[in-house]
C-alpha cells in the first residue's frame, strides 16, 4: 500500500495588525510631540550646582543675549493674544485679529511694540532673518515692565525666570531685576546650566539630611 502524502502548506504571518500598530504609534507621537520653538536669540547660560528644576508650563522667561538685548517669552497662545490686546490699548497700537493670531504662535520676541506690526507683517522665514533690537528696558522707555504686567494679568499662574548670557553685562541684568521688583515680583528663578557639585558640598548636604 502506498503512503498518503500530506500536503504541506507554507506558513504565513498576517502583518496587517503590526502595520496598523506601527501607524498608530507614529500618529500618537506626532500628536503629542512638542515642536522646538524658533528662538530669536541664542543664550549661553552660566553653570551652577542648583538642582531646582524650572517648570515646563506657565512660565515667563526673560532672556538677555550676549549683546545685552532683552527678549520675552511666555507660555500659552491665549495668554500671548490677550497680552497683545492689552499692550495695544496701553500704547495706542491697533492689532488686527490676523496679527493677534500671528503673535500668539510666536513664543519669543524682542521687538519694541511701535514696530511690532511691521514685524508681524513679515512671513515666518523673513522674521528669522530680522535682527531683533530687543525690548526697551530704559528708565524712560521700559516696555518690559508692561509686558510682564499684562502677561501676569492674562495668566495669574505664571512664574518668572531670567536667562542671561555669560557675556551679558551686569547693568542690563540689574535693569531687568529692578523691573521685576518695581512690579512687585520678588520671587523669580535664574536659569543656569548643570555643573557637577563639589565633593565638599555633597558631603555637607548628606550630613544635613542625616537625623540628629
Amino acid at each position: 500500500m502506498s503512503k498518503v502524502k500530506m500536503h504541506r502548506a507554507t506558513p504565513s504571518i498576517d502583518m496587517t495588525p503590526m502595520v496598523d500598530l506601527a501607524f498608530l504609534l507614529v500618529t500618537f507621537f506626532m500628536l503629542t510631540a512638542t515642536a522646538t520653538p524658533d528662538e530669536p536669540v541664542q543664550v549661553s547660560i552660566p553653570s551652577s550646582v542648583s538642582e531646582m528644576p524650572i517648570p515646563e508650563r506657565d512660565m515667563i522667561i526673560i532672556s538677555i543675549g550676549k549683546d545685552n538685548k532683552v527678549f520675552f517669552t511666555v507660555d500659552g497662545q491665549f495668554t500671548r493674544a490677550k497680552m497683545l490686546q492689552e499692550m495695544g490699548k496701553l500704547y495706542n497700537v491697533s492689532f488686527s485679529p490676523e496679527e493677534e493670531h500671528d503673535f500668539a504662535v510666536i513664543t519669543s520676541f524682542g521687538i519694541p511694540i511701535q514696530t511690532l506690526k511691521q514685524f508681524l507683517a513679515l512671513g515666518r522665514e523673513e522674521r528669522k532673518q530680522i535682527t531683533q533690537p530687543g525690548i526697551p528696558v530704559d528708565s524712560l522707555n521700559n516696555q518690559l515692565k508692561d509686558w510682564v504686567l499684562q502677561a501676569r494679568l492674562a495668566n495669574p499662574k505664571v512664574r518668572i525666570a531670567i536667562k542671561g548670557d555669560d557675556d551679558a553685562t551686569y547693568p542690563v541684568v540689574k535693569k531687568v531685576i529692578n523691573t521685576l521688583l518695581d512690579r512687585k515680583v520678588n520671587r523669580f528663578n535664574l536659569i543656569t546650566g548643570k555643573e557637577a557639585m563639589p565633593d565638599e558640598l555633597k558631603a555637607a548636604k548628606a550630613a544635613a539630611k542625616k537625623p540628629s
